[in-house]
Parts: structure tokens; sequence; C-alpha cells
């Protein structure tokens, strides 16, 4: 099962369906949800309707919200960057996953040089046991030797891979970092709603550094902290803000800050972004390459959820990758709304949008069999 950064098109475009025809009937859709996948949703708006005819508008009011409107049929699809297994997902709902992306690690620490945190460092952060960027942990980080890992890639950039599915590493480089860290408090910016991003980023934390981060992972930040959010320790040391804008724009006004959000957001707000070293001890970008990476381990059930694996060792993995899934009918009312729905998830799963529009965004294209897992899936939508 792959997730890599370009696709065939002319392979892919024959899959998707994609041919330039007007519809009989032309459909406005209405969408909600997930922040995360917001900026591509919105990058594909005018190349879809171009290419179908049909429109939609979309709310990134964040997974929690996306779900609940699902449950209430509120709208005509709905994006959650986690899966919905909640008992009040009606039985005709199904999941698509549509977008591969990573979370990125932002800080607003004036410095011109790379920095890199450990999963127990960012977890440790979060947690409130570090709180001053000089750190002593901080600075272990970022004065170590890591390895880079480059993979050797087919003429459209994907990953090539073993006949077992792994990447095929081309080579190492040792890299040496040295960093001087200021004597300055850490600001930390988390999500206030309820969020697919969150879900996944306290998942990552709970699995990865379990000693520290003690609670499961759950979509609202202050659930899944790991003690008392409203302490005297963290009275101004966290704030919070609604959805991927808003924690990246409160971490852009806030100097010396932290946050989880898309990578996307950082050029905006004048965010550094923060490399992650793995498991095997690479330190890792937030890009297409170290998400295909990380989800080339994932499984995927006959329900179309993914379950990763934060233990793996895999050399150039970007262990916090993730994905959003469009929440689809399989039992429209509006037969038309359900041809456009169908339309439109193959059309994001196009390169017209995935790599055309999603690349420079820092999104990943979902093929090999995760693709024809999604494609499936987007059969059953009736």
């Amino acid at each position: 099962m792959k997730v890599s950064k370009l696709a065939k098109v002319a392979s892919l475009a024959l899959a998707l369906g994609l041919v330039a025809t007007t519809p009989a009937y032309a459909a406005n859709l209405e969408g909600s949800g997930a922040s995360f996948p917001a900026l591509l949703i919105e990058a594909c708006k005018a190349p879809f309707a171009a290419a179908s005819g049909h429109t939609y508008t979309y709310s990134a009011v964040g997974s929690g919200t996306g779900r609940s409107n699902s449950d209430k049929a509120v709208g005509d699809f709905w994006m959650t960057d986690a899966p919905h297994v909640g008992s009040t997902r009606r039985a005709s709902i199904i999941h698509v996953p549509v977008v591969a992306a990573p979370i990125a690690i932002l800080h607003n620490v004036p410095n011109s040089k790379t920095l890199q945190f450990s999963a127990s460092t960012i977890a440790k952060i979060f947690a409130g046991e570090i709180t001053m960027w000089n750190d002593d942990a901080i600075v272990a980080d970022n004065n170590r030797t890591t390895t880079k890992v480059i993979y050797s890639k087919n003429d459209d950039g994907s990953l090539k891979k073993n006949k077992a599915g792994d990447p095929i590493v081309l080579r190492t480089q040792t890299v040496t970092s040295k960093v001087i860290l200021p004597a300055k408090k850490i600001q930390v910016v988390v999500r206030s709603d309820s969020s697919g991003t969150t879900e996944n980023f306290t998942d990552y934390l709970n699995k990865t550094v379990p000693s520290v981060w003690t609670k499961a992972k759950n979509a609202v930040f202050r659930t899944s902290f790991p003690g008392d959010i409203n302490s005297t320790s963290n009275l101004g040391r966290i704030v919070s803000a609604s959805g991927s804008a808003g924690v990246a724009l409160q971490a852009g006004k806030t100097p010396y800050s932290i946050t989880y959000v898309e990578v996307s957001y950082a050029k905006a707000n004048k965010l550094k972004v923060a490399n992650v070293i793995n498991n095997a001890g690479a330190s890792v970008a937030p890009d297409a390459t170290g998400v295909s990476a990380f989800m080339a381990q994932a499984t995927q059930d006959a329900s179309g959820y993914l379950t990763f694996d934060f233990a793996t060792k895999e050399k150039g993995a970007y262990p916090l990758g993730i994905t959003s899934y469009l929440l689809a009918d399989t039992n429209y009312s509006d037969k038309t709304k359900a041809a456009a729905v169908a339309e439109l998830a193959k059309f994001w799963l196009s390169p017209k949008c995935a790599k055309d529009a999603g690349e420079a965004l820092g999104f990943s294209v979902i093929d090999g069999d995760f693709l024809k897992k999604s494609l499936s899936q987007i059969a059953k939508i009736k």
C-alpha cells in the first residue's frame, strides 16, 4: 500500500474516470468538517467546477463538527481527520481516505537553523515538563548527530519499493547539528475546538511516549492533557485557538511559541518548521517523502480506516503523517448530489487536485493499494 508524492497522471486519470463532460444537472454541494485539508479543498474548487460543472462550498469548522453534521445530515459531505466510530454515526455513512499530509511542529524562535525534536521532547513540551527553550532536552536534540535519508524514486517522483512494500533507501547522510537556544519561556499554542489534528497528535504522543503522555488520544486537547491543564503552572503557558488558521495566527504573533498544524501555514505566519527525530534516529522534515515512507507502514481495514505504526523504524519516515477522510452517504435522497459527491471525491484523488494543487501546499498524493481502496469506497456512494 502506497502514499507517494507524485502519481502517474495518465493511468490515474483513466482509473478515476476524469472525463471533461458537462453533467445533465449541475449540483451545488455543501460540505463541512476538518480544517486540516481546507487549503487543498479550497485550491481545488475552481478546477473541479471547470472539469465537472458542479460547485461546492466548504466550512472548515473542525473534525468534531464535521462528524456531528454528518450524523444530522447537515450538508452533503463531511471531512474528518480521525475515523468516525461513535455510536451516533449513521449506518449509511462510509469513510473515504482522500488526503494525506504531515502535522508539522511549527515554532516562533528566531534562528536561522532548523530545529529538531525527539518524540520525548515534543511530549514534554506540550505536557509542561519542559518550559524553557534552553532546557537540556531541547539542547541535546539540537546538538547531536542524526541521519538524513535519501530514497530511491521512480520517474514520477514516487518512492521505489521492494517486494515487501518497503521504500528503498538510496543513501544516508550523517548530519551534526549545533544550535544555541535562547533562555526564553515556551508558549504552547493548541487547538480549542474538537479536532482530528489534535486526535492524531495526541495519539502519536500517547503511543510513542506513554510514560509522559499518559492519557489516550482525544479530539479535544484539554481532555487528553496528562495533568491539570488549569493548574497555575499552565496558566498563560498554554493558550488555545480554533482551527488550523487560528493556532497558526496565534503562534505567529506570539514570540517563542510552538504549535502543531499543517506545514502550509508556516510561511504566511512567519513560523519556522521543525524536523522530527524518528525512531531510527533520522531527522526528518514534514514533507511528502517522509509522509509517504511513514504511510507505507500503515495498515488499512475493509472500512477504509488506517492504523498507523508509530513504532516503525523505517529510516526516513516522518512519524506525524495523517490522512483526512471524506464522510459520504451510501443512500442519498438526491441522487444527482450523490453522483456529484462521488465525482468530487475522485477529483480530489486525481493529479489535477492532489498533485497540481496539493504538492505546493505540502499534501501527498494517495496511490497504489490505498487509492484502490478509496475508489472502491467511492463506488458505494449512491
